[in-house]
């Protein structure tokens, strides 16, 4: 079956979605939707989406640590695998599909031009990249561990590490932007933002665990973080509900 033509989407259990609005977290008071949600079948417009071809993914494009200076590995930082697979909510793997993501260097600085913080950019690293599933539904990126980084919220607010995350899917309804902490990471337990999941268990689908088994001794550590885009088990995103 053409997984681009499968038909209604699962709707999603809203129940299980995070609060959209919380009083710690400023924003999110601007964010949050002012009128109930509707909830509606699906239709061809949400069942079908893009396709992305090969060609148009390079041989660097899922290396952070040398896509940026073209081919040297002269990032700073702890050097990182991210894997896994992306998986739809049924448990079947999504081939093909264009996962891209975006990070703040070792020292917790984005490469934008609103970033002010007072770490250093680092020259040898531009903080984003992007590769397609396999027929299995694996990905994998070759990164630096991203810094945590204060950010304008409360008193004395930081942001654990994390990567951005955004998954396109087989359909528009697929669609996901997330993000992924790290194992072991204080920051976790005391960041506004992640505490809008009120679910434990929700909250540590977030969480990629370290994986050895996929670590290179001498080069770098390995975390394993697998995304469902729909159904029970989908990955969440915060306080904001996407797609269907």
């Amino acid at each position: 079956m053409d997984r681009r033509d499968q038909g209604p989407l699962v709707p999603r259990n809203r129940a299980l979605h995070p609060v959209p609005y919380d009083p710690d977290y400023k924003t999110s008071l601007s964010r949050s939707p002012r009128w109930p949600l509707l909830s509606m079948e699906s239709t061809p417009s949400e069942e079908t989406g893009p396709r992305f071809g090969h060609s148009l993914i390079g041989p660097l494009d899922n290396n952070l640590i040398a896509n940026f200076t073209r081919g040297e590995s002269l990032a700073i930082g702890d050097r990182i695998l991210v894997h896994g697979r992306v998986l739809d909510e049924f448990g079947r793997p999504v081939p093909e599909t264009l996962v891209e993501i975006w990070q703040a260097n070792a020292g917790g600085r984005y490469r934008h031009v609103k970033d002010t913080y007072f770490a250093p950019l680092d020259p040898n690293f531009g903080g984003c990249g992007r590769t397609l599933t396999d027929e299995n539904g694996y990905y994998e990126f070759l990164t630096i561990r991203p810094g945590a980084y204060p950010w304008p919220n409360r008193g004395n607010d930081w942001r654990p590490m994390h990567i951005h995350f955004s998954i396109f899917g087989h359909s528009f309804g697929q669609r996901l932007i997330s993000q992924m902490y790290f194992e072991g990471d204080p920051l976790i337990d005391h960041c506004p933002i992640a505490a809008t999941v009120k679910d434990r268990s929700q909250l540590d689908r977030l969480v990629a665990p370290l994986d050895f088994a996929k670590s290179r001794p001498h080069d770098f550590l390995a975390y394993k973080f697998d995304i469902v885009l729909r159904g029970r088990r989908q990955t969440m995103f915060e306080n904001k509900l996407e797609g269907m």
